[in-house]
């Protein structure tokens, strides 16, 4: 079954000195406010495409992970995944970074590693992101 989330942006000025608000409609979890100067120097409490962008591979790529984790017939006891996304003024998005540690008795760190780079090419939003580089450092920690 197909499903759609929605998330809407009110933008007032222009892009320098303007600012908007971002609300995340289907969850109705937040209101975020963006500027450019939080997407292009400092966040400065505020978010940006970027790192909205870096919410999404994060989870992505853990619930993907997790998947092919269970399709070897293992459970991790906990994955943790970073997602740090780089935007370049000028140029756009350039790539982005996963880093994952997790635990998971019983796994081989071959294993690991195969069923993590699965992860990082098969995570849908890895598939939205084909146009940037997407690098991944994996550690399996006891």
């Amino acid at each position: 079954m197909a499903t759609t989330r929605t998330a809407h942006t009110v933008w007032n000025g222009d892009l320098m000195a303007g600012s908007g608000n971002t609300t995340l409609d289907s969850s109705g979890l937040g209101n975020f406010d963006v500027t450019w100067k939080a997407r292009a120097e400092s966040a400065e409490g505020k978010t940006s495409p970027e790192e909205l962008i870096a919410a999404a591979h994060s989870a992505c790529f853990s619930m993907a992970f997790s998947n092919g984790l269970a399709q070897a017939g293992h459970t991790a006891e906990e994955i943790n995944t970073k997602a740090d996304v780089t935007f370049v003024p000028g140029t756009g998005i350039t790539g982005s970074h996963l880093t994952v540690t997790a635990r998971v008795p019983g796994l081989s760190a071959e294993d690991f590693q195969r069923i993590s780079e699965e992860a990082k090419t098969g995570c849908p939003v890895s598939a939205a992101l084909t146009g940037i580089e997407i690098t991944l450092d994996a550690t399996l920690v006891s």
